[in-house]
């Protein structure tokens, strides 16, 4: 990528990426209530009810709702055991802050482009990430989902970029491959040891 076509601008995932989760709140939950392993996960991401979520149809309330319905447990542990694993609502990835940080500094601009529930916000407040980027793209919001095209056309919009002067780093191939397939120079996020090379395709010393 010669300096006239690096990336002008980061768009960059939350979870997975920025945002870290560590799987021991969800395990406690699940063997407390007698649910099989990762069966929360599951059916929270069930494509009928975590489609919804995602594109501004339900809220997040709805959803957890949802996902209690379908626990193999009486209907008060299930909402019980729904609300103990929210509780917990992840942390950030040092590293990713870093970098985000770093790129900020250099006097890019950095966005958010997640695809989140209307509870993305308040987690962002909570979590300290409010004021860590410039702009937040988005699936609720936008009533659109990675990697959908619109998606990326929109978050380039928002961050005020076309689409070639855009780095998209995810950690999800899905996404990475539909913002390729959308113009963006994408980058698939798999830990801090491949900082240097997007610190290049951002053109910062």
């Amino acid at each position: 990528m010669s300096p006239r076509e690096r990336a002008q601008a980061l768009l960059i995932d939350l979870d997975g990426v920025l945002r870290r989760w560590d799987p021991a709140p969800m395990i406690a939950v699940e063997v407390e209530y007698g649910l099989k392993p990762a069966a929360l996960l599951e059916t929270s991401m069930s494509w009928d009810i975590y489609r919804p979520a995602v594109v501004g149809e339900i809220t997040d309330a709805e959803w957890m709702r949802l996902v209690a319905e379908r626990l193999p447990i009486e209907p008060e542990r299930a909402a019980e055991a729904v609300a103990r694993w929210q509780s917990y609502r992840g942390e950030p990835d040092p590293d990713a802050l870093a970098f985000i940080r770093e790129v900020r500094a250099g006097g890019r601009k950095v966005g958010l482009a997640t695809n989140a529930t209307d509870r993305l916000r308040p987690d962002l407040e909570a979590l300290g990430l409010a004021g860590e980027v410039d702009v937040v793209i988005s699936s609720w919001e936008q009533k659109v989902h990675k990697p959908a095209p619109e998606f990326y056309q929109r978050a380039c919009e928002l961050i005020g970029f076309a689409p070639k002067h855009v780095l998209f780093v995810d950690d999800d191939d899905r996404a990475v491959r539909g913002a390729r397939a959308a113009s963006l120079p994408a980058y698939r996020w798999s830990g801090p040891e491949h900082v240097a090379y997007l610190r290049k395709a951002l053109d910062l010393s």
